[in-house]
């Protein structure tokens, strides 16, 4: 019983310490209803915009054949740099019944014509010699005659595509090779060997073939939000965050800013480019996703000021913070101070504090009525 007694007294005694340690760092760290003091430090404040977007190539192009059929051949690979000129791809024809009746018909036709042309003309010719006919008749006759001569030639391409795809003779060789319209790296390839090809035309926009880019000229493409448009412009710096990149250090201007927002997401943002600045051994790659700290202005060596112990009156107007009291226990003062830039933690002190300063910060409230 003994035992029993005495080890409930230390018990005691050990929570009694326990709840005076706490009471006493409680009183240290929160005395006065729970306030704290924040020194006033010196530093570098950036006011900023931020940029959502990624890095695209700025020139990029779509390849399409204006010839229909079935992809032969692939000449290139994802990732292969090609020139101006540099075969892509090789077009089989792949004619429809209709297609080919419609085209050996038609040469059928303009043969027709010709040789009805041919003998128009020789006639003509012969008559114009003894003197029947005036020289007018047979400059028409022999209009006319090249006229057919030379839409016979276009049928007969027009065959000679649709059966073989390319075009012999006349000291030349027309193929149905898909060339690249300029030089670059090749982006994505969306055919192979064997799908078909919808040629490009005034009525249908064409199968994608590829997709080239210069990849020597990367630029930043992304979005700002309206509330940031209006302190921006051209030439403003940025500094660069690419996930897929965070060691490496990217910067670069603005080099065009939409006129006009376009809205996503219930919010209106506008397009924004910036051109980047040279970043020897950085690879970059079309499609990295980035952030860009737009700088509106930036200030180094001066007084700073957590924002969340301001508190702003007269829309904004005014700014006031609160400083320990003269005596110990006594409560704090309210002073006006004149403030600067702010990037949403910190606020830059123009006047009414010095550094090493203290302000009073106090504890959030609690807001009642929530649901526990």
């Amino acid at each position: 019983m003994g035992k029993l007694i005495r080890l409930l007294v230390i018990l005691v005694v050990i929570g009694g310490g326990i709840v005076g340690v706490y009471a006493w760092l409680r009183g240290k760290d929160g005395g006065d209803g729970g306030l704290k003091t924040v020194d006033i430090t010196s530093g570098a404040i950036t006011e900023k915009a931020i940029a959502v977007g990624q890095i695209k190539p700025r020139l990029e192009f779509k390849v399409k054949s204006k010839i229909s059929g079935l992809v032969k051949r692939c000449f290139v690979e994802v990732g292969q740099v090609v020139q101006t000129g540099d075969p892509l791809f090789e077009i089989a024809p792949d004619p429809t019944p209709t297609e080919l009746v419609q085209v050996e018909r038609e040469v059928e036709s303009r043969r027709t014509a010709y040789d009805r042309a041919q003998a128009d003309y020789r006639r003509i010719e012969e008559l114009q010699r003894q003197g029947i006919v005036a020289r007018g008749d047979l400059d028409a006759a022999r209009e006319d005659f090249e006229r057919t001569r030379i839409e016979l030639a276009r049928a007969q391409d027009a065959l000679a595509l649709t059966r073989k795809g390319r075009i012999e003779g006349r000291g030349s060789e027309m193929e149905s090779i898909v060339r690249a319209p300029a030089g670059g790296v090749v982006l994505a390839r969306q055919v192979n060997p064997g799908d078909p090809v919808v040629p490009l035309t005034s009525y249908q926009p064409g199968t994608e073939l590829a997709t080239v880019a210069d990849m020597r000229d990367l630029i930043f493409q992304g979005t700002v939000d309206e509330i940031d448009v209006g302190k921006l412009g051209v030439g403003v710096l940025a500094r660069i965050k690419i996930g897929a990149l965070p060691e490496q250090a990217v910067t670069g201007r603005v080099s065009r800013i939409a006129p006009q927002a376009k809205e996503k997401d219930g919010a209106r943002l506008f397009d924004i480019e910036l051109e980047l600045d040279p970043s020897p051994g950085i690879t970059l790659r079309a499609g990295y996703s980035a952030n860009a700290d737009l700088i509106i202005r930036e200030k180094t060596d001066v007084l700073l000021v957590p924002e969340r112990v301001v508190t702003f009156e007269d829309g904004g107007k005014k700014a006031f913070v609160e400083v320990p009291g003269d005596a110990p226990g006594a409560e704090p003062k309210k002073i006006e101070i004149t403030t600067g830039l702010s990037d949403g933690l910190n606020v830059e002190v123009v006047s009414g504090l010095s550094k090493g300063d203290k302000v009073v910060q106090r504890p959030p409230k609690e807001i009642s009525g929530l649901p526990g």
